[in-house]
């Protein structure tokens, strides 16, 4: 047993790992793949009656993991420039907005249609709303750098107020001034201890040297993380600071007189040998959770009419509020329009809605069907959106600049 378990699980990776290769040139998203690639492995264990324990418990698990390396992937592939500014500012507006936007209309919409509490509404409509990071980043590997970045910045951004938000509403059941003002306090206790944590790490990363020194730095974060999540702070926006910090450490130490002085060659080497580490393990981890969610994956229930007219209002609402944004703001519409897929945060904070509080029709697989109308939408999107040679030939031109100023 032992031996058809590892066997397999090596064969499913090496597999997934040519999804990985293939998807550049397909513009077919992986985890398009890895779902049907898992449920086809539950068809097979079915087919020779193979007793298989209950996974459901992994996928929390798995998820959060992923999570947390995903953003921190997107946190170490950005860099704070000027050039970027106007990108930050457009896709932090995007993600906000987009998301209070879709929250409303569509919380509003279940309100009317379930005749329950509007805040219930909202807690169920949440994990609907939020781009995810880990099927948005991988996708955005063949776009313009401008492009690239801003799907960085705001699937990572709408990550992190998503869950803020998610949790705002979970544990407030009245919304007040008090309340407000709790929300705010978390924010900053969580800003301060960021930077705290963040320093430190940054610190271990230069002056460790025993062979064994990234694994410990990733515990150490997933540990912060959870600690800050026990105490409902908003933990994700500490995984991005550090991310931003360790890989901007150049740019902020000239803005900081007592950085002024400091060596950040010995880091900013170290640095590059942690993110290829971190992108090693996000492959891994998101690999495991999209292959296992496949898996699980009831065929039936997923194929429910019924179930996927609501999906389908949900993706159309999606896409329409993100129409009109995108128009209004003057962001290039395509193909940014459809890549606002619905994966790993959403079913994480689904599996966190308590029972109590759940809606009838809200289930697996609704979420299944979201998420699959909306990669499928991103999917369509991205093979008929072909780069330009002007974008090619502007990144030449940063990539050139950028190496004669380093």
């Amino acid at each position: 047993m032992t031996f058809s378990i590892i066997v397999t699980l090596c064969i499913l990776i090496l597999i997934a790992y040519l999804f990985d290769l293939s998807s550049k040139h397909t513009r077919i998203p992986t985890v398009i793949f890895l779902l049907v690639l898992g449920w086809g492995v539950h068809r097979l264990t079915d087919l020779f009656q193979l007793e298989i324990p209950d996974l459901n418990p992994l996928l929390p698990i798995l998820g959060t993991i992923g999570l947390i390396l995903i953003v921190l992937e997107g946190g170490l592939e950005l860099k704070l420039k000027k050039s970027n500014k106007d990108t930050l500012t457009k896709s932090t507006f995007s993600a906000i907005i987009s998301l209070l936007l879709s929250m409303f209309a569509i919380g509003y919409a279940f309100h009317i249609y379930t005749g329950e509490n509007i805040m219930t509404c909202f807690i169920n409509a949440i994990p609907l709303c939020i781009v995810s990071s880990a099927i948005a980043i991988p996708s955005a590997e063949n776009m313009s750098r401008d492009k690239k970045t801003f799907i960085i910045y705001e699937s990572s951004l709408s990550d992190i107020f998503g869950v803020v938000l998610f949790n705002f509403f979970l544990v407030n059941q009245i919304i007040d001034l008090n309340a407000v003002g709790n929300f705010f306090l978390e924010i900053l206790i969580m800003l301060a201890v960021s930077i705290v944590a963040s320093t430190l790490l940054a610190l271990l990363i230069k002056r460790i040297d025993h062979h064994v020194k990234f694994l410990p730095i990733i515990i150490m974060i997933i540990l912060i993380y959870e600690i800050s999540k026990f105490y409902h702070l908003p933990a994700l926006i500490f995984i991005l600071i550090f991310g931003l910090l360790v890989n901007n450490i150049d740019e902020i130490k000239n803005k900081i007189k007592f950085m002024n002085k400091m060596n950040t060659e010995k880091l900013s080497k170290e640095v590059g040998r942690f993110r290829e580490i971190v992108i090693e393990f996000t492959f891994l981890v998101r690999t495991m959770f999209f292959l296992l969610f496949g898996y699980l994956i009831d065929t039936q229930a997923v194929l429910d009419l019924k179930s996927l007219m609501i999906a389908g209002s949900i993706v159309g609402t999606i896409l329409l509020i993100r129409l009109v944004y995108l128009s209004i703001s003057k962001i290039p519409i395509l193909p940014l329009l459809f890549i606002a897929p619905r994966g790993l945060i959403t079913i994480l904070l689904f599996l966190s809605i308590p029972t109590a509080t759940t809606l009838p029709f809200i289930n697996r697989p609704l979420m299944i069907q979201v998420i699959l109308l909306s990669t499928l939408v991103m999917m369509f999107g991205l093979m008929f959106h072909k780069k330009n040679e002007v974008e090619i030939e502007v990144e030449v031109e940063v990539e050139d600049t950028d190496e004669n100023i380093h």
